[in-house]
């Protein structure tokens, strides 16, 4: 993975929602966890305008990441965020350690390639419908894709991608496929329009000839 990420951060010891709620409004800060490994949890807090910068990348949200605690380095991944509802602002955040020799788990954002030339939509006038945004993965850190693709051009309407059907980096897992083929879940379909179908699905009315109309006539 070609990009690095580095945040700074502070450790603290004043917790709780009152501690959190002055960090964020009088210092512009994000309060945080680091958990994991073989260390207790440490609390720290982020530089706000930090993160927000760090995050308009997306690669970021499932990186390694470079987190500076008072001067020490340890390589971590976000395993949460949490926004405010109504701005955009990071609320907290969720930091979990992790090793070059052990595999982690964590889930990967889906790019979907190939939209516009997908075989179900260009000849046969379907729509794509989405059933996933990102999957679960299980890999050694130095194998964490920063996305995974799923190609759509040969998928015909009525046709439905499963996790199975997705090509995966070397040295990467689905987490679901491990625990058998029962959680080879749908990620994306190739569906009619509703209204096509509807209309399909209505009977046409056989036209009616000259007998109908006769006898049409001898009845009245």
């Amino acid at each position: 993975m070609s990009t690095d990420f580095t945040l700074n951060a502070n450790g603290r010891e004043d917790t709780g929602k009152g501690a959190s709620r002055r960090l964020r409004r009088l210092a512009g800060e994000i309060p945080a966890i680091v958990y994991g490994g073989k260390k207790a949890p440490a609390q720290i807090s982020l530089t706000q305008k930090d993160v927000a910068k760090a995050l308009e990348n997306e690669a970021f949200y499932s990186h390694i990441v470079g987190l500076v605690i008072d001067g020490k380095s340890e390589d971590v991944i976000i395993k949460d965020i949490q926004r405010h509802p109504a701005k955009s602002v990071v609320m907290h955040m969720d930091f979990f350690r992790v090793s070059k020799t052990t595999k982690l788990q964590t889930r990967a954002p889906l790019h979907f390639i190939n939209e516009e030339e997908c075989t179900g939509v260009k000849l046969g006038g379907g729509l794509i419908a989405r059933s996933m945004t990102d999957i679960e993965i299980s890999c050694l850190p130095k194998d964490l894709p920063e996305y995974i693709e799923v190609d759509m051009a040969d998928v015909e309407v009525g046709q439905t991608v499963h996790l199975s059907d997705i090509k995966l980096p070397k040295g990467v897992e689905s987490v679901a496929l491990s625990h058998g083929s029962d959680h080879d879940l749908p990620v994306a379909a190739v569906n009619m329009p509703k209204a096509v179908e509807e209309i399909s699905d209505e009977a046409p009315e056989a036209p009616a000839t000259e007998e109908d109309s006769e006898e049409e006539a001898s009845e009245e």
